[in-house]
């Protein structure tokens, strides 16, 4: 499998679509309606654009009878129709990453990344890779049961991928993965609750909030990550929360945020990213069709991933031709 080397090189590369309607983690209602929106908005219409060969698998469905999860010390909502969403994600992730193909998760409420981030990291590990994850949010969702202030669990899907405890009743005995605390890369920034600061200051989680973006720019502060990844012959899973983006553009969800990533951030985020050919495994979250305003944020959403998977706006110049002054302006 070279889906991990460069996008150029893999031009074929299948696509899985995995639909993930949650809404349990979340504090409104909405998010489920997500999966169809973006779908609506011509997302896997735009993939296929680029010559990849889409598999939609639909949208996946909570089993008639959901697992038995202990009680939890503090407060987690509806944990166990999150652990029979996060299993069956996880399965779904891994499987495709086994086969060979991109998974794309689409949400839902971001503790649907329990799952799809496990099963990504399931696969890494047993193929000697080293997984590293972006979490492009507004939210540092680094919260524990005892530690969360509403209980809402997509609050805390990134404490759960580190394996903080409070949460191991989600997966149980399942098999599942986990990511290094130092892989972690929240980025985009602007909301994090006391608790969770002490938290990602204990477990050394790089925060790149909004004011390091205002005084560095995405460019250099996405590169450290994306040489990082290089570095290490590793693979980047995204997990983007509509959120990320400033509430001005992308009004569709329900923890606005004001300060967010602009439309030329947001995209050459993106941008980058697939220069990189790191990226191999995709979250879009926190998608709330009930709060958008006639579907603007579902197709900012399909534009940033056809972004991610090399649309541009003019052919990128070559390093050579810029060095020797060939650009022309």
């Amino acid at each position: 499998m070279n889906m991990h080397s460069n996008f150029e090189d893999t031009h074929k590369q299948k696509l899985t679509i995995i639909g993930a309607p949650i809404e349990e983690g979340a504090g409104r209602l909405g998010a489920l309606m997500g999966p169809a929106a973006l779908r609506t908005a011509g997302l896997v219409r735009t993939l296929e654009e680029f010559g990849h060969p889409v598999e939609d698998r639909g949208d996946l469905q909570l089993p008639p009878v959901l697992p038995v999860v202990p009680a939890v010390d503090g407060l987690a909502h509806h944990i166990e129709r999150i652990a029979a969403w996060s299993r069956m994600l996880s399965s779904e992730t891994y499987d495709a990453m086994t086969k060979g193909t991109f998974p794309i998760t689409l949400g839902g409420d971001h503790s649907l990344s329990m799952g799809s981030v496990s099963g990504v990291a399931r696969y890494c590990e047993e193929h000697g890779r080293e997984l590293f994850v972006l979490w492009l949010d507004a939210h540092s969702d680094f919260n524990t049961p005892a530690t969360s202030p509403s209980g809402n669990m997509h609050g805390m899907s990134a404490a759960l991928l580190c394996g903080e405890p409070g949460l191991e009743g989600v997966f149980g005995k399942e098999p599942r993965g986990f990511v290094k605390p130092e892989n972690l890369h929240l980025f985009g920034i602007r909301s994090i609750d006391a608790t969770e600061r002490v938290l990602l200051r204990e477990r050394g989680i790089d925060v790149v909030d909004m004011r390091r973006i205002d005084e560095f720019g995405v460019a250099k502060l996405m590169r450290r990550i994306i040489e990082r990844v290089q570095k290490a012959n590793g693979i980047l899973h995204v997990s983007f929360d509509v959120d990320f983006i400033d509430p001005s553009l992308a009004p569709g969800v329900g923890t606005t945020v004001p300060g967010g990533a602009t439309f030329r951030e947001a995209h050459l985020v993106m941008e980058l990213l697939h220069d990189s050919g790191v990226v191999g495994s995709l979250d879009v979250v926190e998608l709330n069709p009930f709060l958008d305003e006639r579907g603007r944020s579902a197709l900012l959403l399909v534009d940033l991933v056809a972004s991610l998977f090399g649309r541009q706006i003019f052919d990128k110049p070559n390093l050579a031709d810029q060095s020797a002054g060939a650009l022309s302006i």
